[in-house]
Formats: C-alpha cells, sequence, structure tokens
C-alpha cells in the first residue's frame, strides 16, 4: 500500500457565500494539487469537499495520514459517524444531520485506504495547511470575479 499524505482546507467569504477548497497530496517526491469552490455554501461544506476531492483522486487503496484543521470533519468522522449510521443519519437529538450528502460521500471515499486522521492548527504556520489556505481562497476570489462580471 502507498503510503501518502494529504493536507486539506476549505472556506468562505462570508457563511453562507462563496466558497472554496483544496487539499495537498503527497507521495515521495510527487505533490498533486486538487480545488474546487461553490458559489453559496458554508464553511464546513468545503472543509468536507476538500477531504472528499483529496480522495477522489486516489486510484488505489493507500495508508494515508490525513491533516486537516477542521475539528469538525475529524470529529465527524473518527467520532460521531457511527452514531450517526446506527441511528439512521440522525444526531442523539434526532435531528438530521447537517451536511448528510457529504458526509455520507465522504464515508463511501473513505472505505478503500486505512487513514490516520491528524488535526492541525490552522492559519499558524504549516506550510502544506498554509498552502491549502492560499488555493482555497483563490477560488473563492475566482468566484468573486465571475459574480462581479455576470452582474
Amino acid at each position: 500500500m502507498k503510503v501518502i499524505s494529504i493536507h486539506t482546507d476549505g472556506g468562505c467569504s462570508g457563511n453562507p457565500g462563496p466558497g472554496g477548497w483544496a487539499a495537498v497530496l503527497k507521495y515521495n517526491q510527487h505533490t498533486m494539487e486538487v480545488t474546487g469552490g461553490a458559489p453559496e455554501t458554508t464553511n464546513n461544506r468545503m472543509e468536507l469537499q476538500a477531504a472528499i476531492g483529496a480522495l477522489k483522486v486516489l486510484r488505489e487503496p493507500c495508508q494515508i495520514k490525513f491533516y486537516l484543521d477542521s475539528e469538525y470533519v475529524r470529529n465527524g468522522i473518527t467520532q460521531w459517524m457511527k452514531g450517526w449510521k446506527r441511528n439512521g443519519w440522525k444526531t442523539k437529538a434526532r435531528e438530521p444531520v447537517k451536511n448528510e450528502d457529504l458526509w455520507r460521500e465522504l464515508d463511501a471515499a473513505t472505505a478503500a485506504h486505512k487513514i490516520e486522521w491528524h488535526w492541525t492548527k490552522g492559519h499558524a504556520g504549516d506550510p502544506l495547511n498554509e498552502r491549502c489556505d492560499q488555493l482555497a481562497t483563490l477560488e473563492i476570489e475566482k468566484i468573486k470575479k465571475v459574480r462581479k462580471h455576470s452582474t
């Protein structure tokens, strides 16, 4: 199994608002960057989309060291998801799970891999987290520019 590292970040300008996400994948000396965005979304949806986008580019099962600055995503995937699935995608309070569509997609995207989830403090000097933040911000700016030119 290939051992890779993945760093992700997502964000919005306003919440909700235009959003961007990014991931940096590293395998030996190889680096890949993947990005995307949405015109009207939330920070949490972009953090989830970053993780999904990163995993979707993998063509075979991998051993992954996954670094993200979203406690929401890390806690969701490592602590809350088992209960949500057991409860029919409902929270302990019997409310529907927010962003269920993306949580289901992330669950499916993780199935083939062995993943260690690591939280890293955002905006604290981690070079790959900072790179993801830059790329996500560029995606937001692209969306804003398109909006500005279409009005």
